[in-house]
């Protein structure tokens, strides 16, 4: 009966992501971007503190356009505790420093915060988890606050199955679907030449269309395959590729907040390998 209640919960949480959060409308300017490649390494230490609850801490690097750029640096602290055999508990912090290419300077730092919820049912040789996750995301610096919020809520919901039956590798896979909940709510769309604001009224003059900071929407797409390498009783490595759908809204505004130069959907797919590497004591 539990399965098939937990079953049940990971179809609504996700019928819940795809369907109840309101979409942008069709309308609007949409932007192709070219198909990506990067690459994730990472390194951490995951240790024990009691039965059930372990600290871990990891360093990121992530690269970038075809492997010709580096984006950012990112390190993570999260605590995560079983508070039953099938749930387990997690806050995270992370801080997260951008690379500007252009600049060639790390800058624009950011702060997140994270917490977990993790439910686990076990099928013979198989683990299925339905993992959400509440970001907090806070952007230091200079930034124009009309096209991005300053605190970034989202919610990530992942679907994962793990196969369970070898001491050595530990093959997964999983879907992932990311909502932002603070996106701005824009009245208007602009069509490459006009404003034309939702009772069909244009104009050539830009405008200021937003109406408020509470506009919700999915801007990520995920699916992953990888691998988990038992190495000894405590190193483990992953090597995983991550398909990555993109559908970010994106305004360019100016920095008094009193006109809406441009507003446009930007649709992409970004691939990443991934090889990361953990120490367990």
């Amino acid at each position: 009966m539990k399965k098939q209640w937990f079953l049940f919960y990971c179809i609504c949480s996700l019928w819940c992501c795809c369907c109840l959060f309101p979409k942008i409308a069709s309308s609007q300017t949409i932007e192709k971007l070219p198909p990506e490649v990067g690459a994730r390494v990472s390194v951490g230490i995951d240790k024990k503190i009691i039965k059930g609850l372990h600290i871990t801490l990891e360093e990121e690097a992530r690269f970038d356009n075809n492997f010709k750029g580096f984006d950012r640096l990112q390190t993570s602290l999260m605590l995560k505790y079983k508070v039953h055999k099938n749930i387990k508990l997690g806050l995270g912090y992370a801080f997260i420093t951008p690379y500007n290419s252009d600049n060639k300077s790390f800058q624009n730092f950011r702060h997140r915060l994270m917490l977990d919820i993790t439910g686990t049912l076990h099928f013979g040789k198989w683990n299925l988890s339905l993992k959400e996750r509440f970001q907090w995301t806070y952007r230091a610096g200079e930034i124009n606050i009309y096209q991005n919020p300053r605190n970034l809520l989202s919610l990530k919901s992942r679907l994962m199955i793990r196969y369970k039956g070898s001491k050595v590798a530990e093959p997964y896979a999983y879907i992932e679907i990311r909502n932002l909940l603070n996106a701005p709510a824009v009245s208007a769309y602009y069509d490459g030449t006009n404003y034309v604001t939702e009772d069909g009224y244009s104009t050539d003059t830009p405008g200021w269309f937003i109406s408020s900071y509470r506009y919700g929407y999915i801007n990520r797409l995920r699916g992953a395959l990888g691998v988990d390498v038992h190495i000894g009783k405590h190193n483990v490595l992953n090597f995983s590729f991550l398909a990555d759908y993109t559908n970010d809204k994106t305004l360019d505004a100016n920095s008094e907040g009193t006109k809406l130069k441009s507003f446009t959907k930007e649709r992409g797919f970004v691939g990443n390998f991934s090889v990361g590497y953990v120490f367990s004591f």
